[in-house]
């Protein structure tokens, strides 16, 4: 895996791209010189999980032959105050499944990443206390 990062513009605007060419844009915040034109790297890592967790529920529903016909996470999550560096303490994903899926099956999905597959998770709940809940939505 590489990643190559270069400035777009301003101080703080990046470009970080894959070895694909994909590329993603991050930016600090206005209030202290950034101009806005990208997501903050902490929001990126939430982003991070979410996409690594619903990579893999929707492989676990399609093994468990489940309809899922979309799917939507929620991330809320809290900071240390007044530290630096100002690392997750808690984190709160909420899954929203929508189709023909049964109960248990949508509940070991989730767990299953949570708790074993997602590498982002993983690597967060050394710092953070990351619960989670799912909705579905036939």
């Amino acid at each position: 895996m590489k990643i190559s990062i270069e400035r777009a513009s301003g101080k703080y605007h990046l470009k970080s791209s894959n070895e694909d060419g994909l590329y993603v844009e991050s930016d600090a915040s206005e209030s202290i010189g950034g101009t806005n034109k990208g997501v903050r790297p902490m929001q990126m890592v939430l982003m991070a999980l979410g996409s690594c967790s619903a990579i893999d529920v929707v492989s676990i529903l399609e093994k468990q032959k489940q309809v899922l016909d979309d799917i939507k996470i929620e991330i809320e999550a809290e900071r240390e105050k007044d530290k630096e560096p100002s690392l997750f303490t808690d984190i709160h994903i909420h899954f929203k499944l929508y189709g023909d899926i049964a109960d248990k099956k949508a509940a070991r999905a989730v767990n299953l990443s949570m708790d074993t597959y997602c590498s982002v998770a993983q690597i967060l709940k050394k710092s953070a206390n990351i619960t989670f809940e799912y909705t579905i939505y036939k």
